[in-house]
Formats: C-alpha cells, sequence, structure tokens
C-alpha cells in the first residue's frame, strides 16, 4: 500500500554538484544527452532565473537548509568544515516535526563528524554519504558515513580508482529510503556528488562509451559522462516512484548548488551564455538550471522567468506541505509561480556573499568578501571588499559584458546601501579541529 491518498506530499530534492546553466538539453545544451531531465522539465516547469544559495559548495548548502541568505545563514565560508550551530533550524527538521521521514544521500557539507552540524541533528533520520566536503573530492572513498557511524568500502583508497563507485552506493541508498518509506510521507534530500571533480567514471558505465571517441578533452568528455549518469540515475529514481505508485503524490526538485566548475568551452559550453562559473558572483557561478513537477498540481509545460533562489526552497516546499512558514526568513515561497494561480510575491532585491579563504594559511582573507546583489533587472557585483562595484543590466546584458557603474550613479548608490545592509555579523567561521591522524585532501 502506497502513500499515494496521504495528505502530506512527499518531497524528492535532487540537487547536482557543479551543474552548469546549459549542460541540460531543456537547457540548450547539444553535448550533453539528458533525455530524463528534458523529460521531467516538459512535465513541470523549467526556471530561466533561478539562482543557488552562493558560488560556492557550503554555503549555498546552508543557504538551502536555513532559508536565510549568505549575510544571515550560518555557514558561510567554503574551507570544508565550518559547522551548522546547533539552533539552526532546517528544512529537514521542520519537516521531521510535521511527521516527515527524512533521508539525505550524497555530500553534507554543514558539519563533520562530532560536530553540531552532522545531518542527524538538524531533522534527518538517515544521512548516508559525505560529511565534509573535501572528503567527498574522491569517488573511491575508503569508507562513507551513515549517521557518523563509518561504512568502510573495501578496495577503495581514497584516488582515482577502486573497486566501488561511491555514486552507485549514493544512489542505492537514495532508492532504498524510498522503498522503505513508501507508506508513509517522506523528505529525500539526494544531495548526489555528480559531476564535481576529480572527473572519474568507471569505464564500462554505458555513459562513458557514448562520449569517450569525442575530440574533447578528457575531463569534458568525463565530465559529460557524468552528467549524464545523473540524468539516467534521476530517470530510474522517477521510474520507482511509479513502480510504488508514488508518482503523483511526490514533489520533485532538481538543482544544482551553483555554477559549473569549468566552463569547458568549444566543447560543453556549460555556462553559456554567461559570464563566469563557479567562485565568482557573475550569473555563471550562480544562475543554475531548476526543474519542479508535481503531477497534477503544478501543470506542465511551462517555463518561467521569476527570478527566485535557494532561501526561497524552504519557505516554498512548508508551503506546498500546507505546514506553517517561520517568520523571519529571506526566502519567499513561489507556489503561485508553480502552480500558475495567485499573486506571487517578489523580493525587494536578492544577495549573494562570499569571504575568500587562504587554504595555505587556513585563515579567511581580510580583503576577499565577494559580494552581489539584484534589485529588479540591474545587478552588481563587487569582486572583493574594497573594489569598486560593477554594474550590470541583465534585461539585455545576460552575458554581463558590459559594466555600466559610470553612467548610474544614482542605482550605484542603492546598490551600495543594500550591500551595507545584506550582511549580518553571525557566527565565527572556524573550521573545528580535525581528530589527529584524520585528514582530507
Amino acid at each position: 500500500m502506497s502513500n499515494q491518498a496521504n495528505s502530506k506530499p512527499n518531497i524528492v530534492l535532487i540537487l547536482a554538484d557543479d551543474l552548469g546553466y546549459r549542460d541540460l538539453g531543456c537547457y540548450g545544451s547539444t553535448a550533453i544527452q539528458t533525455p530524463n531531465l528534458d523529460q521531467l522539465a516538459s512535465e513541470g516547469i523549467r526556471f530561466t532565473q533561478s539562482y543557488s544559495g552562493c558560488p560556492v559548495c557550503a554555503p549555498s548548502r546552508s543557504v538551502l537548509m536555513t532559508g536565510n541568505h549568505a549575510g544571515h545563514t550560518s555557514v558561510r565560508g567554503n574551507s570544508g568544515g565550518i559547522p551548522l550551530q546547533g539552533s539552526d533550524v532546517t528544512l529537514a527538521a521542520l519537516l521531521n516535526s510535521a511527521g516527515y521521514t527524512c533521508g539525505g544521500f550524497g555530500k553534507w557539507g554543514l558539519g563533520d563528524i562530532g560536530t553540531t552540524g552532522v545531518p542527524e541533528r538538524h531533522g534527518f533520520n538517515t544521512f548516508f554519504g559525505y560529511y565534509h566536503q573535501v572528503h567527498a573530492h574522491t569517488y573511491y572513498p575508503s569508507y562513507l558515513w551513515r549517521n557518523s557511524e563509518k561504512i568502510e568500502l573495501p578496495g577503495n583508497n581514497d584516488g582515482d580508482e577502486g573497486k566501488i563507485y561511491s555514486h552507485y552506493r549514493i544512489f542505492e541508498e537514495t532508492c532504498n529510503f524510498i522503498r522503505k518509506n513508501s507508506n508513509q510521507p517522506f523528505f529525500c534530500y539526494a544531495p548526489w556528488t555528480l559531476p564535481h571533480g576529480r572527473y572519474t567514471i568507471p569505464e564500462e558505465d554505458p555513459v562513458w562509451k557514448v562520449y569517450q571517441d569525442k575530440r574533447w578533452s578528457n575531463s569534458a568528455k568525463v565530465a559529460a559522462a557524468m552528467i549524464s549518469l545523473f540524468d539516467r540515475h534521476v530517470g530510474q529514481l522517477l521510474q520507482l516512484l511509479q513502480a510504488l505508485d508514488l508518482d503523483d503524490n511526490t514533489i520533485i526538485i532538481v538543482s544544482s548548488d551553483h555554477g559549473a566548475g569549468f566552463r569547458f568551452e568549444g566543447e560543453l559550453d556549460s555556462c553559456q551564455p554567461l559570464r563566469g562559473q563557479k567562485r565568482t558572483m557573475y550569473e555563471g557561478g550562480i544562475r543554475v538550471p531548476t526543474i519542479v513537477r508535481w503531477n497534477n498540481q503544478i501543470p506542465q509545460n511551462q517555463v518561467s522567468d521569476h527570478p527566485w533562489y535557494f532561501p526561497d526552497i524552504m519557505p516554498t516546499l512548508l508551503d506546498l506541505a500546507d505546514l506553517p512558514v517561520p517568520k523571519g526568513l529571506d526566502g519567499i515561497s513561489i507556489t503561485p509561480t508553480l502552480k500558475n494561480r495567485g499573486e506571487q510575491k517578489k523580493h525587494d532585491h536578492l544577495y549573494w556573499a562570499l569571504p575568500l579563504y587562504d587554504f595555505g594559511k587556513r585563515e579567511f582573507k581580510p580583503e576577499g568578501l565577494m559580494e552581489a546583489v539584484r534589485k529588479d533587472n540591474w545587478k552588481a557585483v563587487r569582486p572583493l571588499t574594497n573594489a569598486p562595484i560593477e554594474l550590470y543590466n541583465l534585461s539585455h546584458d545576460i552575458s554581463e559584458e558590459h559594466n555600466v557603474a559610470d553612467q548610474w550613479p544614482n542605482i550605484i548608490g542603492q546598490m551600495n546601501s543594500l550591500l551595507r545592509q545584506a550582511r549580518t555579523a553571525g557566527h565565527p567561521q572556524i573550521e573545528p579541529k580535525m581528530p589527529e591522524g584524520k585528514r582530507y585532501r
């Protein structure tokens, strides 16, 4: 017996790692085969102006989990092990308290073992995968974690080869969770590691054979294969939901934690026509592909240019599940846009920030705060703390080629004011000392 008739919808939130804005066929890619995601987009809504929470991993995931933007969320740095605070209220915690069984599978990145940030302290009944994000830089780790218990992967040595490709195990655990909880409402958070580098994929996987003879760099060929593997597993997950009679009662969101790690110009063109990539505040670093589908609830074959970002995911999912939304969040529910009815409230502005980290000195750079703010179609970028503000009009300059700051001093004044107000002091961005002998590379 399925939970199809249950009043609470299931939620499946799939987060790719380093998926570029143009890496999917439905977003214009002609280089990479993504038939399942293209089909998913035709069955729901595809967004052309959706944004991540930050141009790098940990802060973006913190924004998603807390509903607060990068100037207010707890984890703002990307050193690798900064944890959520014990007092942080997460999406998973709110859903869990409302009767959802919550499972996470993939890369957490918001607190290592023994810290206040481990996922089982933030609403997850189970989490399987990587806790520390640097641990996730290998697809052949010697172990993964399940609720802070080490799960050995025999035959792996934390390199680029081994017996067990981690994503296969993570996908298997994702599906097992859905099977196990098919009779009750569940939240399945799938922050899968594909297609993040180090670029590697088993040569016997069928998707590798699709790209192995392309006249591209090896990294581009492997990245394309990893994206097609991601697509295949999204398709298999959808088939599982259908087989369990859960399809009509499940909200599915697919997005990326930020832009592509590399542009792969002339090969995959992962960020075209956007400027920049991961680690930059330009559109290529923060504008991401996002697809939402809920059969019989969200009209099919929609394309929306509504600007929204990761803080909005928490209030939107709570709203769709008919649950109360906490006050004081930076996010706004986009349910009216999804269901194509009612008036959609809009942000006055969207804000991103990233303090740059010196991995050699293991400290944040005092001059290294990157910021960006979007208000209407105006986008301001401050590449470093004291650098001049750059200004772009996205209505006719999506590629951010023309800095018009000198022509619009009044707009620069408004943007300066927004930047000054957007960021609070927050928690110290300190990574807890690792236990003796434990090092991630």
